[in-house]
Formats: C-alpha cells, structure tokens, sequence
C-alpha cells in the first residue's frame, strides 16, 4: 500500500513538472494572440515579431530580426530543457539568454531609444560631415576615403572592402549596445537580497565584462586588419572574401589549433562561405521583389499585385530560413573554435 502511494506521488509530481514545462512552451499560444498560428513557440518572441511587423522595417531587416528571434528561440528552449534538470544554477545562462535578447529589442529600434543607425543613415545629417563619410566613424572614414582613392584596388575589391568595413561598423555598433546593455544590468543589479544572491550576480556581471573585454579585443583587432588591408591590397593567396568567415579563420588562427583541425576548419568554413553568399543572394532578390510589389501595387491590377506578393511572401520566407540556418552555423562555428582554442590552452 505503502509503494503504490509512493508510485502515486511520485507520478503527479512528474505530471505538475511535465505540465509547468508545456505550459511554458505553449505560452505563445496563450498570450502572444495568435493561438495555434504564432510565429514563435514563446510569447514575448511573438509580440516582438508583432510590433516589428507595424514598424517601418526594410524586407531585409525584418527578414533578420526573424532570424535572431529564431536564435533567441532556439536558446531559450534549450535553456527550459537545462532548468527542468536542474542545470544552470548559478544563472549564467539565464542572464546570457536576457541580454542577448535586449540587445536585439536594441539593435531594431524596439528598446524603447532612439535607432542611432536609423537617424545617422538619414540623408538630412549635419552639414559638417563631409562628403564620403558613410561608416559614422572618424577612423574608418579616413582609413576607407585613403584606400579609395589610393588605386590599389579594382572595383570588385573595392566592393569586397566596402563590406569588410561594413561589417566592422556593424560590429562597433553591437558592442555599444551590449555595453549600454551590461550597464542598465548593472544598475538593476545593485539591489542584492542576500549574500548567497549577491556571490551569483557578482560572477554573472563578472562574467558579462569578461565578454565585453574581448570583443574590444576582437574589434581592435578587427580594425588593425583592415589597416592593413587598406594599406597592402588583397593578396592572391587570401583565403576568405566573407567579413564574418575571414573573422572565424582569424580567431581560429589564433586559438593554438593543430594544423589537421586548422585543415578541417577550413574546408568547413569554405562551405560555410558559400551558405554566407547565397544568402546575401536572396536579400538582394528580396529587396528587388519589394520594389517591384511597390511599383505593381502603385498600378492597382489586383491579379497583377496577388501574383507578385505570392512570389514576394516566398521569397521572404526563404530568406528567413537561410538567414537562421547560416545564423545557427556561425554560433556552432563560434563555439568550436572558442572549445577547441580552450581545451589546447588547458593541455
């Protein structure tokens, strides 16, 4: 009698944790107010995506803040799975998983600030900026206008240059979002409870300047590169055209591989490359579809309009799926390079 209670209890137990975890899957369909039909499995991913469908987004933009919310997605139900089992108990993850979720509320204007990349993008910017000054930057103005005008380069490596240093503005951007991020965190930190709870946010933000420290490292790194590519050209023998992939074959240079690891990383990111470039592909084509949904809609034939807002949606929705797809296999590639750097540091 004794073990038939036990089993009993033991039973409704697993059934209050089972219906807690699908209760929290399933929040989307409760409060994201789409029912069975929401775009993500997690309510506040829905209402972000909701409130970015009322903004003024480009095609592109929209089609990577679905991407990122995917990530975030992916993560956070990760995370529930590591909670139900009683993993993450200091909450590093946890405070991981909310900052990188505010610093995408930031990087689309939705963090209740003013875009700073919208309003310098603007063609009304302040009369003293000088003509050819397109990264915002004063350093990276001055180092592109040189390279420019210096001959060393043909048109399509001027292109290829033109998105190493986009890519480099882009990057000083995040961080000073991640910065602004860590900072807010910090004041929301101040008021500790307990010692026991004061020790865990001590490591957390610990842990969150450690993150800031190297992407500074990474940026100086970064611009140093660029440097000196501006100064001796493209190589014949350059490995990578990509911004992000030629930034993993650096950091993966630098992280003490064997040569054999270093091989089969390469062949890797060369497959990689091609995923980078196909999807640059599609948000080209998408931008090119909404401008010509724009001109049709503009001309009223509305069988005219239906066809190409099908082929639009398509398009989109394609453009969305590659954009996670490459997304997911740039943090794998991150973090193999980051585990496999640690364990040769290690030995």
């Amino acid at each position: 009698m004794r073990l038939r209670c036990v089993a009993v209890a033991l039973c409704l137990v697993a059934n209050v944790m089972a219906g807690k975890y699908s209760r929290e899957m399933n929040e989307a369909k409760a409060d994201g107010g789409d029912g069975p039909t929401a775009e993500f499995r997690i309510a506040k991913l829905n209402q972000v995506w909701e409130k970015a469908k009322r903004m003024e987004l480009s095609p592109v933009r929209q089609a990577e803040l679905h991407s990122d919310l995917k990530i975030q997605e992916k993560d956070e139900l990760q995370w529930k799975k590591m909670k139900v089992e009683g993993l993450d108990e200091n909450g590093e993850k946890e405070a991981q998983l909310r900052r990188n979720f505010n610093v995408i509320l930031a990087k689309y204007g939705m963090d209740g600030k003013r875009d700073t990349r919208t309003l310098e993008n603007n063609s009304l910017k302040d009369h003293d900026i000088k003509e050819g000054d397109i990264f915002d930057d004063p350093r990276l103005d001055k180092l592109w206008n040189k390279a420019k005008s210096s001959g060393k380069f043909s048109s399509e490596e001027l292109l290829s240059l033109k998105r190493e240093f986009q890519h480099h503005k882009d990057k000083i951007h995040e961080y000073n979002i991640l910065m602004d991020t860590v900072s807010r965190t910090e004041e929301i930190h101040k008021n500790v409870i307990s010692p026991l709870e004061g020790e865990a946010k001590e490591h957390v933000l610990h842990q969150k300047h450690t993150d800031l420290k190297q992407k500074m490292r990474d940026l100086n790194q970064g611009f140093d590169r660029l440097r000196k590519l501006s100064h001796e050209g493209f190589t014949e023998d350059s490995e990578f055209r990509e911004p992000r992939v030629i930034e993993l074959w650096e950091a993966a240079k630098r992280a003490n591989l064997s040569t054999d690891e270093l091989d089969s990383l390469k062949e890797e990111l060369h497959h990689f490359e091609t995923k980078v470039e196909k999807h640059s592909h599609y948000q080209e084509q998408l931008e090119l579809s909404h401008q010509k949904l724009q001109h049709v809609e503009a001309l009223g034939d509305k069988e005219h309009i239906k066809r190409n807002q099908e082929k639009y949606n398509t398009l989109a929705e394609k453009t969305r799926e590659m954009g996670y797809k490459m997304k997911k296999h740039l943090q794998d590639l991150s973090n193999k390079i980051s585990r496999q750097g640690l364990e040769h540091n290690e030995l």
